[in-house]
């Protein structure tokens, strides 16, 4: 993968930054600069609101559909309205747009409380179910029936497809359209009893089958349906449409400033029309930012279903996918990914992130907060002759050497180790500095080796290294003699645990042209996106981790224990990300 730095899109900083640099004059005469104030458009327009007196306070909400697992680009939605809230010292809102009871689950709005929380959005007591306020957007339904602003229509769905016409084509107004109001009140209250049949009839807005924003065409804000609500059981039949009710919950809420995603923006004139002729007072205010888009991943819903319905993935949560539900599981932290929307950017510029880039932010923080410990992935046996037979001894390890607070641990050394299988070569190329005959190497926090022999197998591969090793060596005894050129790490073979190691790379064939899938529709997958390994050892102090809890396994990468299949018995570390990254920080 090529190196990759940041670079600043120069319209976009010059369209939608703002850069407050002040200058004071002092006492005598001099000036001082005050410290430049960085704003995003967002933050601009909230100003502007605020000093016109549009709004008083600012109240933000995350309105997801509990339809699935939230992803990636959910998370810049949720922490830009969390964060716009917070320093307003407004409220922020978790509102579940739960209008489509055929496709919701309880499970997933369950997963989405869990994620949003995990992500340090704190809704506290202001949590919110569209479904809380179906009474009202009826009343709100029948309020436009009266206003003649809504009509029941008897067209099926296609019909009405075909009546809407197209960018170029206007639109066909319905044979119902002009229906008496005291009809319309009638057979919309049918609906409601559960007296008409699913598809046979809908409640569509009435504004302009003509106008150049397909939304606007009469769009269709109820319809019956006969499934049972996660939320609400039987009590309803029929279910407002999400162009419809998700304007009026935010009016009903309060929300001064409605953050959504651009594909929303020719929403917006629907949105407002809603808000004004069902007669709500300070509406609220939308801004469209760019999503947030990552390479080599999948986020589409049906996609991901697909996978886990195929068995390809192991659920929703999987460690290969870019779920929040997933990128926890396998060991990112709130604050790598905050700072991964951070460097990503605000702006109404679509573009996208590499996966480097998040890579890089788990690295940058987790490398000075978790102790690094020795594991050994692909083990041969090293064997010290001249180590005291039956002797071990106990050798104090630093558990960062970049940050001495972390402490140090104590851990066992003896005369028969593990090793990486890597770490000896018989024929070595030129600058290899780890064990071959006749080299001296340090193995990490205990003594200088010099490798005096190997034994293979009957088919030819190396089981066991032979070494002799000077005791005068011994890490922080003070030793200045001769200097080795390689440190290689090891584990203790007697007290060592087996454990399971899994490997992970991008679900999606980096070569592939397109994040999702092909021209026929199918996943362009990575068949080496995940490598199993269950002979690995670690040292003992790991079999004791939690779920969640992540390491820096010396050399080859940051693991953490999986929370769903490591047990006692069985524990099982997800390899995060590895230790060296393509991605480069501009101006870091």
């Amino acid at each position: 993968m090529e190196e990759k730095g940041i670079k600043k899109d120069s319209q976009v900083e010059e369209n939608y930054i703002k850069k407050d640099s002040r200058i004071d004059e002092n006492s005598d005469g001099g000036t001082t600069k005050k410290e430049t104030i960085s704003k995003n458009f967002i933050e601009l327009e909230i100003d502007k609101d605020l000093k016109e007196g549009r709004y008083t306070k600012v109240q933000t909400r995350f309105p997801p559909e509990p339809n699935g697992y939230l992803h990636i680009g959910h998370a810049k939605a949720i922490i830009l309205s969390y964060m716009m809230a917070q320093k307003y010292g407004g409220k922020f809102n978790l509102r579940f747009d739960d209008t489509n009871p055929s496709k919701e689950k309880e499970e997933f709005v369950e997963s989405i409380k869990e994620d949003v929380k995990w992500l340090g959005a704190d809704y506290e007591d202001r949590l919110f179910f569209a479904s809380d306020y179906f009474d009202e957007m009826i009343e709100k339904a029948q309020l436009l029936i009266k206003k003649g602003k809504a009509f029941v229509c008897d067209l099926s769905a296609e019909q009405i497809k075909q009546y809407r016409g197209d960018f170029t084509t206007p639109g066909k107004e319905s044979p119902y359209r002009n229906r008496s109001i005291e009809e319309n009140l009638r057979l919309f209250n049918d609906m409601k009893e559960g007296r008409c049949a699913e598809g046979s009839r809908v409640l569509r807005a009435k504004i302009d089958m003509k106008s150049p924003n397909i939304n606007m065409r009469d769009p269709v804000i109820y319809r019956v349906a006969y499934k049972s609500h996660h939320n609400t059981g039987d009590k309803y039949c029929i279910y407002p449409m999400y162009d419809f009710a998700h304007p009026l919950e935010d009016a009903i809420e309060g929300i001064t400033h409605s953050l959504c995603t651009l594909e929303f923006e020719d929403h917006r004139p629907l949105y407002d029309w809603f808000v004004n002729e069902c007669e709500y007072k300070s509406p609220p205010r939308q801004i469209e930012f760019a999503k947030l888009y990552l390479t080599n991943v999948i986020t589409g819903k049906r996609y991901i279903k697909k996978l886990v319905e195929d068995g390809v993935v192991d659920g929703w949560d999987d460690p290969r996918l870019v779920s929040i539900a997933a990128l926890r599981r396998r060991g990112y932290t709130p604050e790598s990914i905050k700072r991964f929307i951070e460097l990503s950017g605000v702006s109404k510029a679509n573009s996208s992130s590499d996966y480097a880039m998040l890579e890089y932010c788990i690295r940058e923080d987790l490398k000075l907060k978790r102790p690094r410990m020795m594991a050994v992935l692909d083990p041969i046996k090293l064997i010290i002759d001249n180590y005291p037979e039956g002797k071990s001894e106990m050798l104090e390890i630093p558990n960062n050497l970049e940050n001495p607070e972390l402490g140090s641990r104590q851990v066992e050394f003896s005369g028969e180790l593990l090793i990486e299988r890597d770490d000896f070569m018989e024929n070595p190329p030129k600058k290899y500095f780890r064990l071959f005959l006749g080299n001296e190497v340090r193995l990490m926090g205990a003594y200088f080796v010099k490798c005096t022999g190997f034994e293979k197998d009957d088919d030819g591969n190396v089981t066991v290294v032979h070494a002799q090793y000077d005791p005068e060596t011994k890490s922080g005894s003070g030793f200045e003699g001769r200097k080795v050129k390689g440190t290689i790490h090891w584990v203790n073979k007697s007290t060592a645990v087996n454990v399971e190691c899994r490997l992970y790379e991008n679900i999606i064939n980096e070569n592939s042209e397109d994040q999702n899938s092909q021209e026929d529709g199918s996943l362009n997958l990575n068949p080496n996106s995940l490598k199993t390994i269950k002979g690995a050892y670690v040292e003992p102090l790991l079999k004791e981790a939690s779920p969640y809890e992540s390491f820096q396994f010396v050399r080859n990468g940051f693991f953490c224990v999986d929370s769903k299949d490591s047990h006692a018995h069985n524990p099982v570390f997800n390899r995060i990300v590895g230790l060296k990254s393509s991605f480069k920080l501009e101006n870091k």
